[in-house]
């Protein structure tokens, strides 16, 4: 029997997916693992409810559980990395850090060290095994598809996971939760920053980083308001800028020196649409794409080639990949994130993929992601500079 260590979250996803293991016959422990438990001002960390439903759930299901502490490594990895990227000017995504270096690094080496055969979690993605590759691919529920926030796992870690809900919509998943009688089936989804719970990200940065006030300029070069503080603001944002009467104004870029944000009413603006995607500390998962065995660098009209930017956001046609050398400081101030994707990414590369759309996107953020997908299979992807 095959021992399988899952991740409970204490969320409906991962408690479904610990019951349909085991329905499956796979000997099943439950692991929370405990990444985050500061209270900060006004603002209750939820791991100790969150402790317990999971707690609750492995009861219900007569699995063993325990709990992993990955506290010191979340804030080392995970916190410090997503405030560094903030200082620099750039939006960085911490739940993709948080798969990279937590959940399919430091839970699956503890995991295996501690007698498990594989792990699994709730993501909703679906993986297809093979004798000499083991594919990353999209959800069958296209609304809840997570692997936009996976496309940093390596091929050796697919090898040892298990995604119990890729082949099921959250609609069946609620369903089996009330089937087994889950003391989680009715709970609601989880909101707010991945590891403080129902916290707005400007509420959570106060708290680490003091902001100064600067001057918002419009398009024409004119002061039209006052910031509370660059770190808070991205691109493409229009609520928040309380900056009142006339059109509504988004934001197109910012000056961290300056500690100047910049604004438009124009939505054509230039500087709010892009065809082409600059991306840096690029991962592959089965490797650099290759075409007639031959790596790809610079091939046009590439078939099924899409990428996404944002999660959710759509799917656009790739016209162009285009492979160049750059130097380690082409990204901003930070060296955080460069060191911290390089580091323990086995395939990450000092290059520049430059990828052209067949349309325009809006709001392309510096330190997001840019994943890129081959009809459902995801291949790898970059940070956005």
């Amino acid at each position: 029997m095959k021992t399988v260590f899952v991740g409970l979250s204490g969320g409906v996803d991962s408690s479904v997916a610990a019951a349909l293991l085991k329905e499956q016959g796979y000997r099943v422990v439950g692991v929370y693992m405990k990444n985050w438990s500061r209270d900060l001002p006004g603002m209750p960390c939820p791991w100790k409810d969150d402790y317990q439903d999971a707690k609750r759930v492995a009861v219900q299901l007569g699995i063993e559980f325990k709990m992993y502490d990955f506290e010191k490594d979340y804030q080392r990895k995970v916190v410090d990395y997503m405030l560094a990227e903030y200082r620099a000017g750039h939006t960085p995504n911490p739940d993709i850090m948080c798969n990279q270096e937590i959940k399919f690094k430091l839970f699956l080496q503890t995991a295996l060290e501690d007698g498990a055969d594989y792990i699994a979690t709730g993501h909703y993605a679906r993986i297809v095994k093979g004798l000499t590759s083991h594919r990353l691919l999209m959800a069958k529920d296209a609304n809840k598809d997570q692997t936009y926030f996976l496309y940093r796992v390596t091929e050796e870690a697919l090898k040892k996971t298990i995604f119990p809900l890729g082949g099921l919509t959250k609609p069946e998943v609620r369903k089996l939760a009330s089937k087994y009688k889950l003391v989680t089936a009715d709970k609601k989804e989880s909101m707010g920053i991945c590891f403080v719970g129902k916290v707005g990200i400007k509420d959570f940065l106060s708290q680490y980083i003091k902001a100064k006030p600067g001057e918002i300029i419009n398009q024409r070069g004119e002061s039209v308001g006052q910031h509370d503080g660059a770190i808070f603001y991205t691109v493409g944002q229009r609520h928040g800028l309380d900056v009142g009467g006339g059109l509504p104004y988004y934001v197109v870029g910012k000056d961290m020196k300056k500690n100047q944000v910049y604004v438009t009413t124009d939505l054509q603006d230039e500087r709010l649409w892009s065809n082409t995607i600059r991306l840096v500390d690029v991962h592959w998962i089965n490797g650099p794409p290759t075409f007639q065995g031959r790596a790809l660098e610079n091939l046009e009209n590439l078939e099924n080639l899409m990428v996404r930017t944002r999660h959710r956001a759509k799917l656009i046609p790739i016209k162009l990949l285009n492979l160049t050398k750059i130097s380690a400081k082409s990204y901003g101030t930070s060296k955080f994130t460069r060191q911290s994707f390089s580091e323990t990414s086995g395939r990450s590369s000092n290059s520049e993929w430059v990828v052209e759309l067949d349309e325009e996107v809006r709001a392309l953020t510096p330190g997001q992601s840019a994943v890129i997908y081959s009809g459902e299979q995801v291949l790898g992807g970059g940070i956005v500079v």
